[in-house]
């Protein structure tokens, strides 16, 4: 049986999330679901991609999962169940899917087309993203529960960090569980610009600045401020067991420059 995951912004003190797992195992009682995260800021469709886009290919090929984000249909946003890499994703065409599958072409796009018994009409992933993900879960082809189409409709892109010969521009896209504040610079960037040169990275205050890489975050005292490429990755402002988002005042899209002597 095929894992389903959840990445969706309803939380865990309502009743919302209770729903759609009910939903689910009253469809598929055998149900495997993993929770990825229900704490998705409201209606942060980049966030929701980020994380989802960070893990899925640590399931199994096969695995489908659903995100929950801005869920309402309309005639700009359309449900898709859309296959790449070997997984599936289903969710709203808000931009979700161009952000989500950056590294990818999909290999199939599904304009779901699913009957549903409630008449609201404001709780998709619970009244369709669930029946075409236990669907799919049985071994169900994508074409039965909707229409092929070429792309999606709505298109977003991240944002890029912007390199020259001695400078690498890039912003804070994610702040996680523990403060660290992840950047949109990766390490083959970083790299390809050094050339093992010596190099200044710059962030909030102008005199906050950092000048090597540390392989851990021990390699500091605790307290001490740290960069360090994460598992994704990509740069992250970090803290030995603080919090640097907050400590040190690293908002979302706050510049990070590096400069290279």
């Amino acid at each position: 049986m095929a894992i389903i995951t959840l990445t969706t912004d309803l939380g865990t003190k309502d009743s919302y999330l209770a729903s759609v797992k009910g939903s689910i195992y009253s469809q598929l009682d055998d149900a495997k679901i993993v929770d990825i995260t229900n704490s998705i800021t409201a209606f942060n469709i980049p966030q929701a991609a980020f994380v989802l886009r960070n893990c899925y290919k640590d399931f199994p090929v096969g695995s489908i999962h659903i995100i929950s984000v801005d869920d309402e249909l309309s005639i700009e946003n359309e449900h898709l169940a859309v296959k790449a890499n070997g997984h599936y994703f289903i969710g709203t065409d808000n931009g979700l899917f161009s952000l989500l599958l950056t590294e990818m072409k999909a290999e199939k796009i599904i304009q779901l087309n699913i009957a549903q018994e409630s008449n609201c009409l404001t709780f998709a992933t619970k009244n369709i993203f669930a029946s075409a993900a236990c669907h799919l879960a049985r071994g169900g082809t994508m074409e039965m529960i909707g229409t092929v189409v070429n792309d999606y409709l709505i298109h977003r892109t991240d944002l890029k960090a912007v390199k020259e010969k001695d400078l690498i521009k890039g912003v804070i896209v994610y702040n996680d569980n523990y403060g660290n504040a992840i950047t949109n610079i990766d390490k083959a960037m970083f790299l390809d610009i050094q050339k093992g040169r010596d190099f200044i990275i710059y962030y909030g205050r102008e005199d906050e600045k950092i000048t090597i890489i540390s392989e851990k975050y021990n390699d500091v005292p605790p307290g001490d401020k740290l960069a360090i490429f994460g598992e994704n990755q990509q740069l992250q402002i970090a803290m030995n067991k603080g919090t640097a988002n907050t400590l040190l005042g690293l908002k979302l899209h706050e510049i990070i420059r590096i400069e290279f002597k």
